[in-house]
């Protein structure tokens, strides 16, 4: 008879045990299989379209800003909500969402949310008030907290622990970092081209081809008794990150002094200390206490944090550099980034390899000390146009470094846990690098404008000193990350959960007939 165990497992006898030799042990493992089936690239290609889209829309926005504003009517004071109101949501609500789809299917969810993001981008795309706009963003921003850690868990369950498992994380940790850069340049091309409207209605037809093949593509999976939803830890855990997230966007445009700021930050704090006693008491808690106490998990997230924040900051740092001080227009900076491109490609394909030598706790230290070694002769930027040779060189090496420690980042954050809580650990991922992408550009810029208002009046050569005492900030920033990782991160024994589950005759990362499983 089959029975389900308390969490969910398939209990029936096994069928497929090892088989035995001739003196009746069991035969040699077989060697764990490297080439994907088509199947399974079909899934990649899904999943790390929905990924790379969503990444692209971070950034894609960015140049256009002045033509939105003028065409919509935007002043120029409020311009930064169209990127805030976003970034608000993304991170907000990453968390909420993560567990969602644990409970109530990640497939389920990730159709919903690519939904609406199509819905929405059309939306945007015809605005034509400034209120109609931002309500798009936010409600594109609520489809990246659904999609991203729904596609995340996607990934981490259909494949296997392992290298496999490693290798395909690493390429959708380098086609996401990849989005962010490929936006700065397609928003360029669009806005001069064609019309900031496209920016949008790209999101459109990626939506509508995704929902097409998904649904052939990815299997549902979801427990056979739901818990019940931790709705005071949901309620508690949203606000206090749409405090932070508010509080540290304040912050940057305005000062850290501002009462705003501190106010959202005094917030964002007090009800993150709820959420916290909240998950201690409750029965089903959104976030078990226990998770959050793994080394992997803790410190693997502060490294996602940390890795996103100093690099995108870094990207806002350098443009402030070509445009201010090379006179650069945005397209030209924006296609200046490509080279980063190909290096965070370039550190995706790497990333695995390292871990697979190394480990990912090493990895993670190499691949921080490595950036911080890149970003640190940017401190010596000049106005003399030379210097976008050095600049291409150093955005090169750090991109492939900063892509090295992102998939070090997922693969340790992601590792020693039963695919039932892999939607859990991709949202707290997918939240680490939405508060880190949202976190660092206002860090970074309160440092720089901090410094340039310091030196009074605002010369070319006060805007460069700004914008390289935040570059010497953003290497110490990387330098730390190495530091902390090396001493602290202790990582689970690889494979042990791998181990479970096959020995209860379920492969890793396969969907289970039965109870515990719908069809596709």
């Amino acid at each position: 008879m089959t029975s389900i165990a308390s969490d969910g497992r398939d209990q029936r006898p096994r069928h497929d045990a090892p088989p035995l030799s001739h003196g009746g042990t069991p035969a040699p493992a077989e060697r764990p299989r490297t080439r994907l089936n088509r199947r399974e690239r079909l899934i990649l290609v899904v999943l790390m379209t929905a990924s790379f889209t969503l990444a692209v829309d971070f950034s894609i926005l960015n140049v256009a800003l002045p033509a939105i504003g003028a065409d919509v009517g935007f002043s120029l004071e409020n311009l930064q909500w169209i990127a805030t109101s976003f970034a608000l949501f993304a991170a907000g609500f990453t968390l909420l969402f993560g567990r969602v789809a644990d409970l109530f299917g990640r497939r389920r969810i990730f159709l919903a949310g690519i939904a609406l993001l199509g819905v929405s981008s059309l939306i945007g795309g015809l605005a034509e008030t400034p209120e109609v706009l931002l309500i798009a963003r936010v409600a594109q921003g609520l489809a990246t907290a659904a999609v991203t850690p729904a596609a995340l868990s996607l990934l981490t369950t259909s494949f296997r622990e392992g290298p496999r498992r490693d290798r395909v994380l690493g390429l959708n940790g380098a086609l996401m970092a990849a989005g962010f850069t490929t936006g700065a340049i397609l928003g360029g091309i669009l806005t001069d081209g064609l019309s900031w409207r496209w920016a949008f209605f790209i999101n459109v037809v990626v939506a509508v081809g995704v929902l097409a093949t998904a649904p052939a593509v990815l299997a549902e999976s979801r427990p056979a008794v739901r818990p019940a939803l931790d709705v005071p830890g949901a309620v508690t855990v949203t606000l206090g990150l749409l405090a932070i997230v508010y509080g540290l966007t304040t912050a940057g445009e305005k000062s850290w002094t501002h009462p705003g700021a501190l106010l959202a930050l005094a917030v964002g704090v007090i009800l993150l200390g709820v959420f916290w006693m909240v998950e201690k008491r409750v029965d089903s808690p959104l976030v078990p206490v226990a998770i959050l106490r793994r080394s992997n998990i803790g410190w693997g997230n502060l490294a996602g944090l940390l890795a996103f924040a100093t690099e995108t900051s870094l990207v806002f740092l350098l443009t402030l550099y070509l445009q201010q001080v090379l006179g650069y227009s945005a397209l030209a900076a924006g296609l200046s980034f490509a080279v980063l491109g190909v290096g965070t490609v370039l550190g995706g394909i790497l990333g695995p390899k390292l871990i697979g030598r190394i480990g990912s706790k090493k990895t993670l230290v190499v691949g921080f000390l490595t950036q911080a070694v890149a970003t640190l002769p940017l401190v010596l930027l000049s106005p003399n146009p030379t210097w976008i040779i050095g600049l291409l060189i150093a955005t090169f090496a750090g991109g492939v470094a900063n892509l090295v420690a992102i998939v070090g980042f997922m693969v340790t954050a992601t590792s020693g846990l039963p695919d039932g809580e892999q939607g859990l650990a991709t949202g707290l991922t997918t939240m680490s690098q939405q508060v880190g992408i949202t976190l660092g550009t206002p860090v970074m810029s309160t440092i720089a404008t901090g410094t340039m208002h310091a030196l009074g009046t605002q010369t070319t050569e006060t805007v460069l000193t700004g914008i390289t005492t935040a570059i010497a900030a953003n290497a110490g920033l990387a330098s730390i990350a190495a530091l902390l990782i090396g001493i602290f991160l202790r990582q689970p024994g690889r494979g042990r959960v791998q181990q479970d589950v096959v020995s209860n005759g379920v492969p890793a990362g396969t969907a289970r007939p039965g109870p515990s499983t719908s069809p596709a």
